[in-house]
């Protein structure tokens, strides 16, 4: 018995999409469908849904034993789109698609009983992996707008089956599919609408600028969530390339909208309650979590000592890392992870620690239990600490002070372009958050008296050698932002500032 016909579709493991040969054979026996290659429940229920497909065309599987093999063997497949890539190999095998060229074509996708397709995770890594191969790919007509991000692919997004028979005998052409809408900045909320707090505004543009992670702690009602809101509308917008890498992401977690790219940068705000498969990844192939859909953004983690410790612990090697390893029984799968850290945080369990008619009576003992739930070693990555007072009366009922959005975001984005220059050639480095070893050394370059001032509050403030580092990255932004080459004593100063809270 030979192989009688192939064709390909892929398997993900973590981000990467794996080829995968799909080979249909038919023998004589009695008549049986059987599916090889290590597949899973959703991969062996495909023979249902495939002969019920095929049976809605108004055929027939042939009256022999069947045999798909889906190759490498030792591989484990899961999902429900090698349904359609089953479909296709096994009708060109019967003669109704032409074998020649289904063996130049991947394809993924889920089939509905009455042989429509139905949209899958996964179309953009997908097409990547084709044009790779230098092949084409077939995929669901919802699918279609995000594999077609890939020019190196000819893509094709029939609804049916029935389309793509009707497209193959050349009784009716598909055309091919058209990449989706590039979706712009738009984000109408302004940091001017916060009154007061011009401190922690100031925090959260250089944060911004720097990619540095920011923990913010004050009372109920102080603004916190409401800035935090407004952090991606003073973000650059992705490059082309960050679009991308991101876009392949959020289409194996299938979030990406409407195969639409976006240059928007990533904002994800989990809740307090999620679990630790919900943040790191893991679950049914190992799919990925919030950390890595907040790749290239920002992840907002409101309630931080909410959460649960052990799902806080695993944000410490991620943070120096820039990627997550999510390993388990059946999986496992690497997935970058290199996201701007945003906390927010009650100074105590009833939010009213620094009011004395407010607080509760185990002041101040309840505050120390309740921030000590963040370790110090977690505590230590964040490279801003800052305190968010309750915003006074005065405030709520004058006019709105401070610089919009528009005028802080042109200064972050200035100072990521410095950035971006000094870094060209360094894989991986794009903002002073991650610099370390010689290129901290030569990138933060300071001024005697800046040297001085530092050396004195690292012994003075028994700070790690993580903390020392992360006052120059900071300072280095700082200087950034005001357009200095050598990082001089202000910029230290403020830096120091945001260590000493808490």
């Amino acid at each position: 018995m030979g192989i009688i016909a192939r064709s390909y579709t892929v398997a993900f493991h973590g981000v990467e999409a794996r080829k995968i040969e799909v080979q249909a054979a038919l023998a004589s026996g009695l008549p049986a469908f059987n599916l090889v290659g290590l597949p899973d429940k959703a991969v062996s229920e495909a023979k249902e849904r495939v002969r019920a497909s095929i049976s809605a065309l108004g055929l027939a599987l042939p009256a022999k034993r069947i045999t798909i093999n889906l190759s490498p063997a030792d591989m484990p497949k899961i999902g429900s789109h090698f349904d359609l890539p089953i479909a296709l190999t096994l009708l060109a095998a019967m003669d109704v698609l032409p074998r020649e060229q289904i063996e130049t074509q991947f394809s993924l996708g889920e089939l509905s009983l009455d042989g429509s397709l139905v949209a899958v995770k996964g179309a953009l890594p997908a097409a990547l992996a084709a044009a790779e191969s230098d092949c084409g790919l077939i995929c669901p007509a919802a699918c279609g707008p995000e594999a077609a991000w890939v020019e190196a692919a000819r893509v094709l997004a029939p609804k049916n089956l029935l389309e793509l028979i009707n497209h193959f005998s050349g009784r009716a052409g598909l055309p091919e599919a058209e990449p989706g809408m590039v979706q712009g900045l738009n984000d109408p909320r302004d940091l001017r609408d916060v009154r007061g707090q011009e401190k922690a505004k100031r925090a959260l543009e250089v944060a911004a600028a720097g990619g540095h992670h920011l923990l913010m702690v004050g009372p109920p009602g102080s603004g916190k969530s409401m800035m935090a809101a407004r952090l991606p509308g003073l973000l650059p917008p992705l490059s082309p390339a960050e679009a991308l890498e991101t876009s392949m992401i959020h289409s194996l977690g299938g979030v990406l909208e409407e195969g639409g790219i976006s240059r928007q940068r990533p904002f994800r705000s989990p809740h307090h309650t999620a679990s630790m498969a919900a943040m790191v990844g893991g679950g049914r192939g190992a799919q990925p979590g919030e950390i890595s859909l907040a790749h290239n953004g920002v992840l907002f983690m409101d309630e931080f000592p909410e959460f649960p410790r052990q799902v806080l612990e695993t944000l410490r090697q991620p943070i120096e890392t820039g990627d997550v390893v999510v390993s388990r029984a059946n999986a496992h799968a690497r997935y970058p992870a290199r996201f701007m850290l945003l906390a927010a945080a009650n100074p105590c369990k009833c939010g009213y620690l620094g009011d004395v008619e407010r607080a509760c009576g185990r002041a101040p003992d309840c505050g120390k239990d309740y921030l000590g739930r963040i370790s110090g070693p977690l505590l230590d990555r964040f490279d801003l600490r800052i305190e968010v007072p309750a915003v006074a009366v005065s405030d709520l009922s004058a006019d709105p002070t401070g610089e919009p959005s528009e005028a802080i975001s042109a200064r972050v984005r200035a100072a990521r372009e410095v950035q971006v220059e000094r870094y060209k050639g360094l894989e991986g480095i794009s903002t002073n958050v991650a610099i370390e070893g010689d290129v901290l050394e030569q990138a933060c370059a300071m001024r005697p008296e800046a040297s001085e001032m530092l050396l004195t509050a690292v012994e003075k403030l028994r700070l790690s050698a993580r903390g020392f580092h992360r006052i120059q990255r900071v300072a280095r932004t700082i200087a950034d932002l005001r357009g200095e080459g050598e990082i001089g004593k202000a910029a230290i100063a403020e830096a120091i500032g945001y260590r000493l809270a808490f």
